[in-house]
């Protein structure tokens, strides 16, 4: 029957990714607000119909992307298997800054994300949210010793993304010709977190690290995989 998914799940899950990459291109070429069904529809070589048999909306269309670039990025992270926070938050940053989208939704980059930008402004939440799992590592972090103990795990979550915000913020604010080269800003970043937040590494640190890391990691992709089904 024509606009039916097709009954394979790999097709199914192929077809899902080959609408999220014409999205994702056209989002970055002429951004959200310009971006309609029936462009992507186009892109993707699919029927309109098709779409909808994945997300009922653009918005949840757009939230799939985003988790996949989530997942994607933490598994370039994890694949250079950081030992202590530092590490992680110079492969953290690296990989926000060469990803355009994760970028755009940083900074909230109205020319790319429109009215998704003033929507995250509007209901505050258009600061970096590092979610529960990483607090936890934090967490972790302190009782180890590794970190200050005089904050939270929330502070010290807190004290991270507030630094990564304002870099990145800031590099945006100021000309071009005389913005900081990524690799130094990363530099910078990673240096400023771990010195307001008391780091001392120590031996248990990288165990720590990576079991969160795989945690964080799994949460993203129940989470895109619960995005990708069809309906």
């Amino acid at each position: 029957m024509a606009g039916r998914p097709p009954q394979d799940p790999a097709r199914q899950l192929e077809r899902a990714h080959r609408i999220l990459d014409a999205v994702g291109e056209l989002i970055l070429r002429w951004g959200y607000d310009k971006t309609t069904i029936d462009d992507v529809a186009k892109q993707a070589d699919v029927a309109k119909g098709t779409i909808y048999l994945h997300w009922k909306t653009r918005d949840e269309l757009f939230a799939a992307l985003l988790r996949r670039e989530r997942v994607r990025m933490l598994a370039e992270v994890r694949q250079a298997r950081p030992q202590t926070l530092r590490e992680l938050l110079v492969l953290l940053t690296t990989e926000l800054l060469r990803r355009p989208l994760m970028r755009a939704m940083l900074v909230s980059d109205a020319q790319v994300l429109g009215k998704l930008a003033r929507q995250r402004q509007s209901d505050g939440t258009s600061s970096p949210a590092l979610g529960e799992a990483f607090e936890d590592y934090l967490g972790e972090l302190v009782g180890l010793g590794v970190l200050r103990a005089d904050l939270t795990p929330g502070e010290h979550a807190l004290v991270l993304s507030s630094t990564v915000y304002g870099f990145m913020m800031l590099q945006v604010m100021v000309p071009e010709e005389r913005r900081t080269p990524d690799e130094r800003l990363v530099e910078l970043m990673a240096d400023t977190c771990v010195r307001a937040m008391g780091w001392s590494p120590s031996a248990p640190e990288a165990q720590a690290l990576l079991g969160h890391l795989d945690t964080i990691a799994e949460l993203a992709e129940r989470k895109l995989a619960g995005s990708l089904r069809s309906v």
